[in-house]
């Protein structure tokens, strides 16, 4: 591809397949060894919390559990505080150094636990701290880098380049944290190591992509007033609205995975390495379903069938919770993450659809936080009901929760079933730039 010169119908074909972008290959790439490393990182940092309350600190299994849901909380203060200026940085700077930066401050996170677990000097408090400082990371990393996919490619190929960016997300969290555990096992620090390898990879890769052109906010409106604008957006979009809070809400309640180290050590007795195979497991189920919407991505009722993969992500997550059969265990949290999947594809297509991209970044940041707070306030609802029902009592809870929440969502959003396919559903916000897929001529400050 010719990156000296803008590509419009005109000068180039447009591609036929995500895939055949050069930029997009490198992106993917990136994002995969991203995923890789966060998560290899994520399932040690849960398990050295769990085992540290319990054997250095002496607390019980439901009080070491309540230890994962503040681990959760302390990840999801920074997003909720810096999420609007986190997308109003995506849509006002290079999106790629943005990105880059973030991937680069997970590197200093992944260093720190790297010596202090080498070293033995690994504290709840340490531990805490530096999870605040993964959040913080994470929070600029995603508005970034969930608005470039669309700059890389034509908006017919929107779609299939979801699925596929999926499919490196989810085969990297399969890989990642079965790989996270067995290394820990062999050598606690060295998970820590390879992550801070894999974030600089990807910091690289990202800086390597061609620029790419999009809007210029204005100077004369106050930074705090652009960031304000992008909440009023979502907020005013009801069909937006609804996409982003079902998320939030379901898996708030629904998820399971904050409880993992308490069955891979107390419940289904597994250790460390059972408790990677059980982390990889949902994102198995996603990376499969990844696979089949990249060749024949969902284009029919698809807003009653978002609405239904929560229902079943729901059902799974019920019956893990009262499984004691580590192979029945392992089915359900597939099922579990297959359902998201499709609920995540359906989804994530149709806020990008119905964005335009001077307000992608901060649409994303509100989309990333609703994500966040459903895995980070989800892993502190988790872990206090834990303390209060048990852990099989949080779990099952929170599937029955999941259930209710979407038989809501479907009366006061009726919007969601009607959408019936991916063709942008806009009432008062004004299309997508169907030219940003040219590359910008110069650069943008």
């Amino acid at each position: 591809m010719n990156q000296s010169a803008p590509i419009n119908s005109t000068t180039a074909a447009i591609p036929t397949s995500p895939l055949a972008i050069p930029a997009y290959r490198l992106f993917w790439a990136a994002r995969f060894a991203a995923v890789f490393a966060t998560t290899a990182m994520v399932v040690v940092i849960g398990w050295q919390t769990y085992d540290v309350a319990r054997a250095s600190y002496h607390m019980t299994r439901d009080h070491a559990a309540f230890q994962l849901g503040l681990l959760g909380l302390v990840q999801f203060v920074p997003l909720l505080v810096l999420t609007p200026v986190a997308g109003w940085a995506a849509d006002r700077f290079d999106r790629r150094c943005v990105g880059a930066a973030s991937n680069l401050t997970d590197m200093l996170v992944a260093v720190a636990l790297c010596v202090a677990t080498a070293f033995h000097w690994l504290t709840l408090p340490l531990l805490f701290t530096l999870a605040a400082l993964h959040g913080i990371a994470r929070v600029f990393s995603g508005p970034a880098l969930g608005s470039i996919a669309p700059n890389l490619v034509p908006p017919a190929l929107l779609p299939r380049a979801i699925a596929i960016n999926s499919m490196a997300w989810q085969s990297a969290s399969v890989i990642g944290p079965a790989a996270g555990g067995l290394i820990y096992a062999f050598s606690p620090s060295l998970p820590y190591g390879l992550a801070a390898v894999l974030l600089i990879a990807s910091a690289l890769g990202i800086l390597a992509l061609p620029l790419m052109k999009r809007p210029e906010l204005s100077r004369h409106i106050h930074p705090l007033r652009q960031m304000v604008d992008g909440l009023k957006f979502v907020r005013n979009e009801r069909f937006l609205l609804g996409c982003i809070t079902l998320d939030l809400f379901a898996v708030l309640l629904g998820g399971a995975t904050a409880l993992l180290p308490v069955y891979a050590r107390d419940i289904l007795h597994v250790g460390p390495e059972g408790l990677g195979t059980l982390r990889a497991a949902p994102a198995l189920g996603a990376a499969l379903v990844a696979v089949i919407l990249a060749i024949r991505p969902i284009e029919r009722e698809v807003g009653a069938k978002m609405l239904w993969a929560v229902v079943v992500f729901g059902l799974a997550t019920v019956v893990f919770g009262i499984s004691r059969n580590y192979g029945l265990s392992l089915a359900m949290l597939g099922v579990l993450g297959a359902a998201d999947m499709v609920s995540v594809f359906i989804r994530s297509t149709l806020v990008q659809l119905n964005t335009p991209d001077m307000m992608r970044g901060r649409v994303s940041s509100v989309s990333g936080l609703a994500i966040s707070a459903s895995n980070e306030l989800g892993e502190m609802e988790s872990g206090g009901l834990a303390a209060l029902l048990g852990s099989t009592g949080a779990v099952v809870f929170g599937g029955v929760g999941a259930i209710v929440i979407t038989a809501i969502w479907a009366v006061i959003f009726p919007e969601l079933k009607r959408a019936r396919n991916f063709a942008p559903q806009y009432r008062d916000s004004p299309p997508q730039d169907n030219h940003a897929f040219e590359p910008a001529k110069e650069p943008v400050s």
